[in-house]
């Protein structure tokens, strides 16, 4: 198992309802500096309601949520200032090449934007071909598009990623690249959030997965003694009804 060490993102009884419809009830997580977390959910578990939490773009009812020590409710641009976040489909400026966006993402960062130093090490990092660079994003499939997002982050030397389903739409090509994204990621120290239906890639990359039912952790499991996940065992554990999974 990954060893957590100091606690990067921290969730506390979290709690949100929309209307008559609780989404998180009394959810409490601890992520650990370099650890993948898989959030793992189907639709309207309270996975994306997480993420937006640390975002700071939702306030819990109550409970309390810390990103690097940052209440991200009381000081939002401050913790966003330290993740990036990937959403299922990646929003870049399709006229502009992957260059231009790393360029000028960065610009808006008030960040490093030396090409030689900076720009192409990060783009090295996550795979993207020098062919690629300089061709307008919007010819990218979502696995290169992808890739330039997490380059970005690689740029801003930000601790935090946030993921929302980040492997829906991937061929498994796709899909292994980006687990190698990630495991590249980890060797650099930064801690990703994974919301995710997607058993089989959380199985592939993550130290922890856990199972959010009706908002609530219903288990926790992690891979440990340095072998990966029975997914057999996850997916009966994910499939039985809550209450029953195995143990």
């Amino acid at each position: 198992m990954h060893d957590r060490g100091e606690s990067v993102l921290e969730a506390r009884h979290l709690r949100q309802s929309y209307g008559a419809r609780q989404v998180l009830d009394d959810l409490s997580l601890d992520i650990g500096r370099g650890e993948i977390y898989a959030l793992l959910g189907g639709n309207g578990a309270g996975k994306s309601t997480t993420l937006n939490i640390f975002l700071g773009f939702v306030r819990p009812d109550s409970g309390s949520a810390r990103l690097c020590g940052i209440d991200p409710s009381a000081e939002p641009d401050r913790a966003r200032a330290m993740l990036a976040y990937v959403p299922e489909n990646v929003a870049l400026y399709e006229h502009l090449s992957a260059l231009e966006n790393v360029d000028y993402f960065l610009h808006l960062a008030g960040a490093d934007r030396d090409r030689e130093t900076v720009i192409d090490p990060a783009l090295d990092a996550v795979g993207l071909s020098a062919d690629a660079r300089d061709r307008r994003v919007g010819g990218f499939s979502k696995g290169m598009r992808q890739k330039v997002a997490i380059a970005l982050a690689l740029a801003r030397h930000v601790p935090v990623l946030l993921l929302d389903e980040p492997t829906s739409g991937l061929d498994p090509r796709a899909t292994g690249e980006f687990n190698a994204l990630l495991q590249a990621a980890r060797a650099r120290n930064i801690t990703t959030l994974m919301a995710t239906h997607d058993l089989l890639s959380a199985a592939a990359v993550a130290d922890r997965i856990g199972f959010l039912r009706d908002g609530r952790l219903d288990e926790e499991v992690a891979a440990g003694g340095g072998a990966r996940f029975d997914v057999e065992a996850l997916f009966r554990r994910y499939s039985e009804p809550r209450g029953r999974a195995a143990a």
